[in-house]
């Protein structure tokens, strides 16, 4: 196959979705990649790396889109302001994408129409499901180890105080008061990072297994009284919850949140809108200066006024929207990310060198966004209202 790698145009994107080290892969395997000059720049990875692992620089972005048969990519497609052409208007018929996608979201529906009408087949990364062979391809789970750990210390940026207990001349400064909202692989690294860090830490999950590693790391539990058989869908995720078991939720959680200092939002549902857990008026409740970051932006958001994309203040509280938040980290997460990107190219090419679903494989099923023809994904289509 023709592969072919653009470089981000995401506001503050550094990351790029192959590496050297996969380039010389993907060549060694048959594979011509073309990357776009500059793609790595950001990740400090030159052309001259790039062109020494095998690779074939364009300077001409329009060029690589139009002779690639599949596209890696970190993040969705999005208007190339510098050229003046959204991304998926140089993508052609029958072209794969790998990105993440987040089709659910509001914010990106119109662009997965505009992806089914072209007739590309998009496959999200956000959809591979959590199996033992999937783990290798598992950029979610990459990604959220970067999210859980930079989210913290960029919280840490925005607040105008010490995290740490500090005893000077004039006295002791008490430690911040962190919460974590949801605690799968972003919400545990967030919650070990803030330890480190030196605040007083608290955990709420819906699950309670998930409540055990919360507690396993020395934080303390804001139980949230959801009963495991509302709370815990197939392969021990968080499943979406009656409106009754979420206002439920969202008490516990208001009954904590005018104490808190940092609050970290990663609450998702697989494939679905994130629950909106923080409401204006509970935002309204938090301290002057406090911060929010929530890194379920991606999926709409666990704060209702979180703006998609920025960083500002409301009622006195600053809330972190940022999108790309381990583009922050852009030498590990690139590194991660290629990786795994690596890997699941490798487990969609068949033996004739080709890429082919096979729709019984549940990772190839869970993934289709698109189908080269219309949209396929039931999460999008139920959040679109065309289920």
């Amino acid at each position: 196959m023709i592969i072919g790698v653009p470089k981000e145009i995401m506001h503050d994107e550094n990351r790029v979705a192959a590496t050297p080290e996969t380039v010389a892969k993907f060549v060694r395997d048959g594979h011509t990649v073309l990357v776009e000059a500059g793609a790595g720049n950001g990740a400090f990875i030159s052309d001259d790396a790039y062109a020494a692992a095998g690779a074939v620089m364009v300077s001409d972005v329009k060029e690589l889109y139009e002779r690639s048969e599949l596209i890696l990519k970190v993040k969705e497609p999005l208007f190339n302001e510098q050229i003046g052409v959204h991304e998926i208007d140089m993508m052609h018929k029958g072209q794969y994408l790998i990105t993440f996608i987040h089709p659910a979201s509001p914010v990106n529906h119109e662009m997965v129409k505009m992806m089914a009408k072209k007739g590309v087949i998009g496959l999200t990364l956000d959809g591979i499901p959590r199996i033992s062979r999937a783990q290798s391809m598992d950029a979610l789970t990459s990604m959220s180890t970067c999210a859980g750990y930079r989210g913290i210390v960029m919280a840490a940026e925005r607040l105008g105080k010490f995290i740490p207990n500090i005893f000077c001349a004039v006295g002791s400064i008490r430690p911040a008061n962190v919460l974590v909202v949801g605690a799968g692989v972003a919400g545990l690294q967030a919650i070990a990072t803030a330890k480190r860090l030196g605040a007083i830490v608290y955990g709420a999950d819906i699950r309670s297994v998930a409540n055990e590693q919360i507690k396993s790391l020395g934080a303390k539990i804001v139980e949230l009284g959801i009963p495991d058989e509302e709370a815990v869908a197939e392969g021990g995720y968080a499943k979406a919850l009656k409106h009754e078991f979420l206002q439920k939720e969202r008490e516990a959680i208001a009954a904590v949140l005018p104490k808190m200092d940092i609050v970290f939002l990663s609450a998702l549902v697989p494939g679905r809108l994130a629950p909106v857990i923080i409401t204006e008026e509970m935002v309204k409740s938090m301290q002057p200066g406090s911060v929010i970051v929530d890194i379920a932006i991606d999926q709409g958001g666990n704060c209702e006024i979180t703006t998609p994309g920025i960083c500002d203040v409301k009622y006195n509280v600053t809330i972190e929207g940022i999108k790309n938040i381990p583009g922050f980290l852009p030498t590990s997460s690139t590194w991660m990310f290629a990786q795994n990107v690596y890997n699941l190219v490798k487990h969609l090419v068949r033996e004739d060198g080709k890429l082919t679903l096979d729709l019984n494989d549940p990772i190839d099923a869970s993934i289709r966004v698109t189908d080269g023809e219309k949209i396929v994904h039931k999460g999008a289509l139920e959040a679109m209202g065309l289920a």
